[in-house]
């Protein structure tokens, strides 16, 4: 696999050598921004070393839909990827009469869900209709498939953008096309009057995190996933989104014990010749979710050699189920491959230095 990174032993090789310092002392951990509150009573757990390198997983891969990646989750068990687009302008789903513009298609939340092998080939898709934007999705896997979780019930904010009410679950059926009242889906409501749904799914701790916009201020709460689907919602942990989050485009998240994780940032901007005119300020971070202390922010370069390079997601893959110790935080992008081609790639990058 190629890495993004040039020059000199990683940063995982230095820390294998120096094996008898703590891992606080190895990668100089300072407390960076505290979050508004939290209250929390989780676990001790490794975390993500940000300044690791960023292995390449996928290079530009065509999904189901032309637009842009929204975001992705794993189902581990079967090693399946699945990935999240709104759909693209004029395409007439089962059921639909006429064809719908893109703009149309954002406005009222309509998603593309496709599902890959780990490949990186598409082996099948279906259609949400008025679920959300999908920024973040979730995998809950189930025999040979999986439930998934997303946002649901849209409404469009001042962009004319829709955004989930509430959080949706539903098994994955190829060629679908569902509605938040389709009886194929299970509908929750953790924060009621909240705006700005998304949940992501933790697979070594099997927990839920959801991430919520209320009275304006951005939350996060984890949750036990099995009480999460029971109605029941209390929550292991709660945070307000730190204050460095805000500013920045905010591009996904994801968790994994002790720490959730947040990206953020913005495309490769050109001028009219071609030239690129600014360069990465993709960022990922590192939250403590016991304190909502922001433990780690780094800037990203993973990737920096795609033409068109947006930050589009965060997920925690496992390569084998029989060793979920070990794990890759993966950080997705969406790309183009000239000002010209303007159909959207996928590409995926990931970290897997725990400590």
């Amino acid at each position: 696999m190629k890495r993004e990174t040039s020059g000199g032993p990683s940063r995982r090789q230095i820390l294998r050598r120096i094996g008898g310092l703590t891992a606080a002392a190895a990668v100089g951990a300072v407390v960076l921004d505290q979050a508004g509150t939290a209250s929390a009573a989780v676990g001790t757990s490794k975390r993500f070393d940000l300044t690791d390198g960023s292995d390449e997983w996928f290079r530009e891969i065509p999904l189901n839909e032309t637009r842009i990646l929204q975001s992705f989750a794993f189902d581990n068990t079967n090693k399946h990827l699945y990935t999240a687009q709104l759909v693209q302008g004029g395409r007439i789903l089962p059921g639909e009469t006429q064809a719908y513009s893109g703009t149309d298609r954002s406005k009222n939340g309509d998603l593309c869900i496709t599902r890959l092998d780990w490949q990186g080939y598409v082996i099948g898709r279906m259609y949400l209709k008025g679920f959300g934007h999908g920024v973040s999705i979730g995998v809950e896997p189930s025999g040979n498939s999986a439930y998934l979780w997303t946002e649901c019930d849209s409404v469009p904010d001042s962009e004319n953008n829709g955004y989930g009410t509430k959080i949706a679950r539903f098994k994955f059926a190829n060629g679908a096309v569902l509605r938040p009242d389709s009886a194929q889906v299970t509908r929750f409501t953790p924060v009621p009057g909240s705006d700005h749904n998304t949940v992501a799914v933790d697979p070594v701790t099997n927990r839920i995190a959801h991430r919520h916009r209320l009275n304006g201020t951005w939350k996060y709460s984890l949750y036990d996933l099995a009480t999460f689907k029971s109605g029941t919602f209390t929550p292991l942990a709660t945070l307000t989104q730190p204050a460095v989050l805000t500013g920045p485009t905010f591009q996904g998240y994801t968790s994994m014990g002790q720490y959730l994780y947040t990206i953020d940032g913005t495309a490769y901007t050109y001028d009219a010749d071609g030239n690129r005119t600014s360069t990465s300020n993709t960022y990922v971070t590192s939250i403590d979710w016991n304190t909502g202390t922001v433990f780690e922010r780094r800037l990203s370069k993973a990737g920096e050699s795609l033409f068109y390079r947006e930050p589009e997601g965060l997920a925690v893959q496992i390569p084998d189920m029989s060793t979920p110790t070990v794990a890759r935080l993966h950080l997705g992008f969406g790309s183009e491959e000239s000002l010209t081609q303007t159909d959207k790639k996928a590409s995926f990058y990931y970290k897997d230095l725990l400590v």
